[in-house]
């Protein structure tokens, strides 16, 4: 996909924290945040991208995964080789893992109507999370769906299937949803990034794991970067794959 024809913002890979942080006000400026975006109906295309990291050494695989959104099954995927772009500094977790996601999106023949990450979007201390920048780099709209509530407080969810509870900072701000996806199971928290509001966001995450935990585009991309990892293994030398640190 073209990412400049979908209308996204130029990409600036910093090189020290303060650069980063001023990259972080910029990307939440151009954040759109009030758009509804698209209802389950209206999309055709979903993306999902993850990323795996070695166990030792700098080496990671970035996954994008696009799937026919009403039946789930998969379209087109493709993996980007990569090494960690920037030192881990909590809250800027993004620059870590953006340049390749962004090369395995570019990779795509298809271009989504909506892309899904695992991880945070305005759920985040400066608002700026993953899916943010993801929704403002590739113009799509996007939102995180996190297995953690980060930093953030929530009260108890139903057990149902669907039922849910506000995610709020300290100030009361709502930053995102807790959402039940399957019955007496963790729920996931939601958190929109870009060109999509809370509650269509909730709803496709619901659609998204019809049988598990976690959507089926997080689990596709999560799968195929450590299959791809764990291939590259004997010729890297690195270790087994692990999931990406918190933000």
């Amino acid at each position: 996909m073209d990412t400049h024809s979908s209308g996204g913002a130029r990409a600036v890979w910093p090189q020290t924290v303060d650069e980063a942080l001023a990259e972080q006000e910029r990307i939440r400026a151009l954040a759109d945040l009030t758009s509804p975006g698209p209802a389950p109906g209206d999309v055709r295309l979903v993306a999902g991208v993850d990323v795996s990291y070695a166990s030792e050494g700098t080496a990671l695989v970035a996954a994008a995964v696009v799937l026919d959104a009403a039946t789930l099954e998969p379209v087109e995927a493709a993996v980007a080789e990569g090494t960690v772009a920037f030192p881990y500094v909590p809250g800027l977790l993004a620059f870590r893992e953006l340049p390749s996601v962004m090369a395995a999106l570019e990779k795509l023949t298809h271009t989504p109507d909506l892309l899904v990450c695992d991880g945070y979007g305005v759920a985040h201390p400066r608002r700026a999370g993953l899916a943010v920048h993801l929704g403002v780099l590739t113009g799509l709209p996007c939102f995180g769906v996190a297995k953690t509530p980060f930093v953030f407080g929530h009260h108890d969810v139903g057990e149902e299937r669907g039922a849910g509870a506000p995610l709020t900072a300290d100030d009361g701000e709502v930053v995102g949803r807790a959402v039940r996806t399957q019955p007496g199971v963790k729920p996931v928290f939601v958190s929109v990034g870009h060109a999509i509001g809370l509650d269509h966001a909730c709803a496709h995450t619901l659609r998204l794991a019809p049988r598990y935990r976690l959507p089926e585009t997080t689990r596709r991309a999560d799968h195929l970067s450590r299959e791809r990892l764990r291939a590259m293994t004997p010729r890297t030398g690195e270790g087994a794959p692990r999931g990406a640190p918190l933000p």
